[in-house]
């Protein structure tokens, strides 16, 4: 109750702020909206009356408002970079709110050479003018700009933003890392309210699941105000949906293409429409979007170690084998080669709506539905060196060090799932992600009032994931020369081939199933207040709930088919090997289980034993309800220099409900844990300006991250198979930290930015995973010298960085050279971490902080003319740590990236255009390599995508 208490005060102050705005009524109101002349909505426009010194900006709905104007008839002056600025006359009466609507065309356009495309306003201008026009250091890109790049998800446009990079999942962009922090230190955030994440281990959005055209525009906050939630260590991303235009819209794509890893199709389509009712209160806007691509990639996976053990022969006194063990450089005591194929199926419904009551109410109501089906087989041919006590002192060789023959136990595995109508004998991967948001902006006298009230969810179901493998055992010969590209293969080749001798292992079938719910709401008052008398000042203040709940629900069944399906060869095989694998035609992957002979089984749960050790550790239940508050204030201090302040206070209660499990299969029960705290986020944020176009700002912000469910769960699993420990942590702190930021911009009249800044983040508690050897036997019989993994939080953390961007047309060229433009960004990162430990227990150092790439650079050179465009793209991040191992032999990282993408399109009229795309032209691949770049861990590729089509856009205002 103690948030509750909190929010007392807010809502006293609040009732006598309306008893004082209602005593007021000297004063009027003046409301509008600023569109272009196909009746699309202009963001970040400034309206501002010079004669009292008052202004507004508009939002991302072209909306703008200025309270307590004095009676009388003023002129608006409308400035928009590459612009003249628009005189507009309004006449205010006490008491009343005056409704203007104000239109931008393209005859306004200041300089010669600007090109205005037929789409109205570019998308560069409307995100460059929000961009300058906010308060807090910001990037935006528009749906505009997004349609300039060969981006077919939010993951893949938002990568192309100063200081972002993206994990890639089967070759698209799906995690974000901002500023060097892992995705879930991040928020991410629809129409203003959380998007829940699917994940099942962390609070990773899926960012690959929203189409990019079903968004308006992508704002990413690197500095975030105390209006806006505290959660975002890294940054807060906010995607806005498209809102009813001013008039009647209709648009359509239609495309196809192809995947040359495997020859096989792409189809992609969309529509939107959208219009206004006659007296312009009520406005509506439908849009749909369906992209199915079968595509598939080719891997290569390898464990690296440094010990060699093997079985002398001889006994000692207990009549146990004598272990020895031999000296040896690293070396891969396992191999996998994968080959996938995935077909993904994306749809997004979206439906949006408003309604002005009148000039001081309107209510919105905004509605996103995504859904993809992820359909996946996947075969793989693993090879690993058999346990010490299985190798004889004649079965191996050494060669200058390196183990190169060994006995391996080799396993031939098909992943696939229920022969039906819907999973097609594949993994079928079910996400949903669904967003419902009814908010409303409100005008009492001078006081601004608004509020949103959201549900969200998000899921992730695979249901009957099947599996099946066949295992052999014998010598193989192990050929680490080039250590990116480890194989191992049979010594003799008739092993390989001989399916009698690969005997069966397991069938198994397996159903997860994960979702959260977020339930979101938050009021807002903002009143006019002048403190210093140099014009616009305003007094913000409001509260927030975000009540959510998180649960997974899987399990797992192992089924005794050894009788029916005794070898390889008793089962319908089928051969991946491919002349033209992507990692080298060295890697043969021979026969495998047929997924139609797998799907086609009937498995049924009641004759299937169930395994919990391999579903009850990740099974959990955690409720997170989040109280806030705050009070901020925006004022000019002088009439160049704007300052914002306030304090945020956040109050989290955790509930979290994991499994114990000793002996891999004994479930000892539930265990429940609570948790809350309470923090205080104070904000400064200063903007200088220079000139109207020369912008500095600084921010002093404190953020926080809330750990991953999965590490919150009080669970304990011990398995004894693999010596192995994994425990919960609830009692976790959250991670915090103090970030501080310089950034000069300077704004092209010609729509264009060159800008550049410093950047420091103090981190305290980050949470990592600590891995150590169990001392005694305190978690079961005969469990001492497990391996024990368990979250921690190490102490602290400091990250430095630089961002730099220049975007520009080259209009100052002579004659066609002025249609091309340069866009171009770098940020540079470097990053320390104290208090993580090794398995020893002796601290690390010198330990960079997971995530954070000392390099990442964006760049792309267009051209545009009034029929023709093409851009050529490129995206860079340099390697990084990725998951701390017990030491640096053992630490992974994520390899280095460079994408090459190329898009074109010809405008055959005003209406019609046709694009094609070229994707990932560097065939580059996912990799991660384990202590030295060198030694691959992982490495996938998925060669190039051509898309091409034809999109339709008809504007009636």
């Amino acid at each position: 109750m103690k948030s509750i208490n909190l929010l007392k005060p807010l809502f006293v102050t609040l009732f006598l702020i309306l008893g004082f705005t209602t005593l007021k009524a000297q004063t009027g109101n003046i409301q509008g909206t600023i569109s272009d002349e196909n009746g699309i909505y202009v963001p970040g426009a400034s309206v501002f009356i010079s004669s009292i010194s008052k202004g507004a900006i508009t939002d991302f709905d072209g909306r703008f408002t200025i309270v307590s104007v004095p009676e009388s008839t003023y002129t608006l002056e409308i400035s928009y970079l590459g612009y003249a600025t628009i005189e507009q006359e309004v006449t205010v009466s006490s008491g009343e709110t005056f409704v203007v609507d104000i239109t931008l065309n393209p005859e306004s356009v200041a300089l010669e050479g600007v090109e205005v495309s037929a789409y109205g306003i570019s998308g560069t201008a409307k995100a460059l003018n929000t961009q300058k026009t906010n308060l807090n250091i910001t990037n935006v890109v528009s749906t505009d700009q997004i349609g300039k790049f060969p981006d077919a998800n939010i993951g893949d446009a938002v990568k192309r933003i100063p200081g972002i990079t993206m994990q890639v999942d089967q070759g698209e962009a799906r995690n974000i890392i901002v500023r060097g922090l892992s995705p879930q230190l991040n928020s991410v955030t629809l129409n203003g309210s959380r998007i829940p994440s699917a994940e099942g281990d962390n609070r990773n959005i899926q960012m690959d699941l929203i189409p990019s055209d079903m968004i308006q525009t992508i704002e990413v906050n690197k500095a975030v105000t105390p209006d806006m939630d505290a959660d975002a260590l890294g940054g807060s991303v906010n995607l806005v949906t498209r809102t009813a235009p001013q008039g009647f819209r209709l648009s359509a794509t239609a495309g196809s293409g192809i995947n040359f890893i495997t020859d096989r199709r792409i189809l992609n389509g969309s529509f939107l429409v959208g219009d206004r009712t006659k007296d312009r209160k009520f406005g509506w806007m439908v849009s749909a979007s369906v992209n199915d691509n079968d595509f598939g990639s080719d891997n290569v996976e390898a464990e690296w170690t440094d010990e060699f053990e093997f079985n002398t022969g001889a006994q000692d006194v207990d009549g146990e084998d004598i272990i020895d063990e031999v000296d040896v450089d690293p070396y891969t005591n396992v191999t996998e080669q994968r080959t996938y194929l995935v077909q993904r199926i994306r749809r997004s419904f979206a439906a949006n709506f408003d309604y002005n009551f009148n000039a001081d109410n309107t209510i919105y109501l905004k509605t996103m539905y995504n859904w993809r089906d992820d359909r996946e087989n996947r075969f793989v041919l693993a090879q690993e060196i058999l346990d010490a006590e299985d190798i004889g002192i004649d079965d191996f060789t050494i060669t200058n060090g390196v183990p190169t023959r060994f006995p391996a136990e080799i396993a031939r595995e098909t992943k696939g799932g229920l022969d039906s109508d819907r999973i097609q004998n594949r993994r079928l991967e079910d996400q949903r992600m669904q967003n419902y948001t009814l908010g409303g902006n409100h005008l009492f006298g001078s006081l601004k009032m608004n509020w949103m009230a959201a549900y969200a969810k998000a899921s992730e179901e695979r249901l009957d994931e099947r599996y099946a493998q066949y295992v052999a055992e014998y010598s193989v010969l192990n050929n680490n020369t080039d250590p990116e590209f480890p194989i191992m293969t049979a010594e003799n080749a008739s092993d390989a081939d001989d399916l009698g001798s690969f005997e069966f292992d397991e069938i198994t079938n397996e159903t997860q199933y994960t979702e959260e719910e977020d339930i979101n709401f938050f009021l807002n008052f903002e009143l006019p207040t002048d403190f210093f008398g140099n014009g616009d000042g305003i007094v913000k203040f409001g509260a927030r709930g975000r009540f959510k709940k998180k649960f997974r629900d899987n399990n797992f069944f192992e089924f005794d088919l050894e009788d029916q399906f005794p070898t390889l060869a008793d089962v319908p095989a089928k051969s991946y090997t491919d002349p033209d694998y992507l990692a080298g035609s060295q890697y043969e992957a021979g026969l495998y289980p047929d997924e139609v002979w797998l799907g086609g089984l009937d498995l049924n749960d009641n004759a299937g034993d169930s395994v919990p050790d391999e579903f009850l550790r990740d099974n959990f239940n955690v409720e997170e309800n989040v109280w806030a508050a705050y009070a901020m204030t925006n004022q000019k201090l002088s009439d160049k220099l704007s300052l914002l302040a306030g304090l945020r206070i956040e109050n989290t209660n955790i509930t979290a409900t994991g499994n114990q499990i000793e002996d891999e299969e004994n479930v000892v029960g539930e265990i429940t844990e609570e948790s809350s705290y309470t923090n205080i986020l104070p904000g400064v944020h200063l903007k200088y300006d220079f000139s109207s176009n020369t912008i500095l700002r600084f921010a002093w912000t404190n953020t926080l991250a809330r750990p991953n469910y999965v590490d919150l769960t009080p669970f304990l699993d011990v398995v004894n198979g693999d010596d192995e420990i994994f425990i919960g942590n609830p009692e976790l702190d959250p991670t915090t930290s103090m970030n501080f930021d310089l950034m000069a911009e300077h704004y092209f009249k010609s729509v264009g930015i060159i800008s550049g800044g410093l950047f420091y983040k103090d981190i305290t508690d980050f949470v990592y995973t600590f891995i150590s050897e169990t001392p005694d036997n305190s978690f079961g019989p005969d469990t001492e010298g497990f391996d024990l993994f368990q979250p921690l939080n190490g102490d602290s953390a400091t990250i430095f960085g630089a961002e730099f961007a220049f975007q520009r047309q080259l209009d100052f060229l002579p004659g066609f050279a002025k249609n091309f433009s340069i866009y171009l960004n770098y940020t540079y990162l470097t990053s320390s971490a104290n208090g993580i430990r090794n398995e020893d227990g002796d601290e690390r150092t010198d330990l960079d902080l997971p995530n954070t790439a000392p390099n990442m650079f964006n760049g792309s050179l267009g051209y545009a003319d009034k029929k023709f465009s093409a851009r050529l793209s490129a995206n860079f991040s340099d390697s990084y740590i990725d998951e701390i191992g017990g030491n640096d032999f053992e630490d992974r990282y994520y390899d280095t990236q460079f994408f090459l993408d190329f898009n074109a399109s010809y405008a055959i009229n005003n209406k019609l255009r046709l694009y094609a795309d070229l994707n990932n032209i560097t065939n580059q691949p996912l990799r991660y390599f384990q202590g030295i770049s060198e030694r691959t861990q992982q490495v996938e590729f998925y060669s190039l995508r051509f898309t091409f089509g034809l999109k339709y856009d008809l504007f009636r205002k």
